[in-house]
């Protein structure tokens, strides 16, 4: 289940105190706790709200207390990409991570995305994303190669992705035309699901490119008081045998509370029309790669891969700060190997940032065919494309400095370049084949 905006602070921490402690989400019982996966929009920083700054507009400051409600609701993550995240600068954003996992919640934002979770057989990717800027002016673009990346690696690994983003117009009950190419945007590079929230009102939620899209959930618990922000939705989400469907939950708050309440007295809503398939998962070699984590628990951050052998032999590898992934014939007539692009810090200069590798997958696990060496110039991201011989070449899009004079902002204004490679058995070596170098070239990133 996915909700929206969920503030804890100002008048809804007044109601909570003036009602003894009660539960905002006492008129819920059973809706949330039931479910598998709970997810909502933390809107606002954990801290003192005498340490908001003057100015600024709203300042939504949550004070640690009140935290524990969450997770006795039925709460499992919150997303803590939104504008109210950086209320009390850097430390506030620090402290609310801090908070949040403290109180037993996973917590996901941008820099954490794609975290991911399974049932069983069944992986689901999750991305928290923010369009609108903060007091710290931080925000996620769309569209960027940014996002497309991180929705290629969510894509890569998982059977659905789900985004979870924080776009659009405040109070405004209709889909605008930049936030519908946004969400075509990100059904084109892989998204599954996509759950709304900023407009604190409900906007309808429909099928985009056969993929359901929930604009706008509304507010779920906070503490405005225009009517229509007093109408909320819940995304209720089934994986089955005809895939993921989802269906909308309306929830009504009263005029003179926050604490919202089940809005349908009869009746189950009917799930949107366009139920999606799983996708086609990652197999190298004969072993299906997936990320590892606990049944039901969001993993985020550096990423364990479990593989997955037909007779049920299974590995996992250290956790790694993966960008992304891809299977591929490197030389004619061989078996696959992985390509991964890490972010790992230089053994040479100590900068942080990617590097590609090579494995092999073996019956004990994947082992290093090449550990991150430098191409030619310092790497922003690499995909693999192929020719009619069936061997991959890689394409690197680089940054248009060198390593020998570093200027990592010289990406900014589409200072890049890209380059091929080919795989040589123990490295990579420069390609300049014309027709291999217009595809390279011809790629879009974003």
């Amino acid at each position: 289940m996915f909700a929206g905006d969920i503030l804890l602070g100002r008048e809804v921490a007044r109601e909570v105190r003036l009602r003894g402690g009660a539960s905002p989400w006492r008129a819920m019982a059973g809706r949330l706790s039931g479910a598998d996966f709970v997810f909502g929009n933390f809107e606002g920083t954990v801290g003192d709200p005498h340490d908001c700054p003057k100015g600024g507009g709203p300042c939504l400051v949550v004070e640690p207390g009140m935290l524990p409600l969450l997770k006795q609701a039925g709460f499992s993550a919150l997303g803590v990409a939104n504008n109210h995240s950086a209320d009390l600068g850097a430390a506030g954003r620090a402290r609310t991570r801090a908070a949040l996992a403290g109180a037993g919640l996973a917590v996901l934002g941008s820099e954490e995305s794609p975290g991911f979770v399974r049932w069983g057989d069944d992986t689901v990717a999750l991305l928290s994303l923010t369009l609108v800027a903060g007091r710290d002016g931080l925000a996620d673009t769309v569209p960027s190669p940014e996002v497309a990346r991180r929705l290629r690696l969510a894509r890569t690994l998982a059977d659905w992705v789900v985004v979870s983003v924080h776009w659009g117009a405040e109070l405004a009950d209709w889909v605008g035309p930049k936030q519908r190419a946004q969400a075509e945007w990100l059904v084109e590079r892989g998204a599954d699901l996509i759950v709304g929230h900023h407009p604190h009102v409900v906007q309808a939620p429909e099928c985009v490119r056969g993929r359901p899209v929930f604009f706008s959930l509304g507010n779920h618990v906070f503490d405005q008081k225009y009517p229509a922000t007093k109408q909320g939705l819940i995304a209720d989400c089934r994986l089955g045998d005809n895939g993921l469907s989802c269906r909308p939950l309306p929830t009504r708050t009263g005029a003179d509370t926050s604490f919202p309440e089940p809005a349908l007295s009869a009746g189950v809503a009917e799930a949107l029309p366009c139920p999606v398939a799983a996708g086609a998962g990652l197999s190298v070699d004969g072993w299906r790669l997936r990320p590892f984590t606990w049944e039901g628990r969001l993993s985020t951050g550096a990423i364990v891969l479990e593989g997955t052998a037909a007779d049920g032999r299974r590995w996992r590898t250290p956790a790694r700060p993966l960008m992304s992934l891809e299977a591929g014939a490197l030389a004619p007539g061989q078996p696959p190997l992985l390509f991964t692009v890490e972010r790992q810090p230089s053994s040479v200069d100590g900068e942080d940032g990617p590097r590609p590798y090579v494995y092999q997958p073996t019956g004990h696990g994947l082992v290093a065919r090449w550990r991150g060496s430098a191409l030619a110039w310092p790497l922003i991201e690499a995909r693999l494309i192929g020719d009619p011989a069936g061997q991959a070449f890689v394409c690197a899009r680089h940054r248009a400095d060198s390593f020998v004079l570093l200027n990592p902002s010289a990406a900014a204004g589409g200072g890049t370049r890209t380059a091929v490679y080919a795989w040589n058995g123990f490295g990579f070596s420069g390609v300049t084949a014309p027709d291999l170098t217009a595809r390279c070239d011809g790629i879009d990133w974003e």
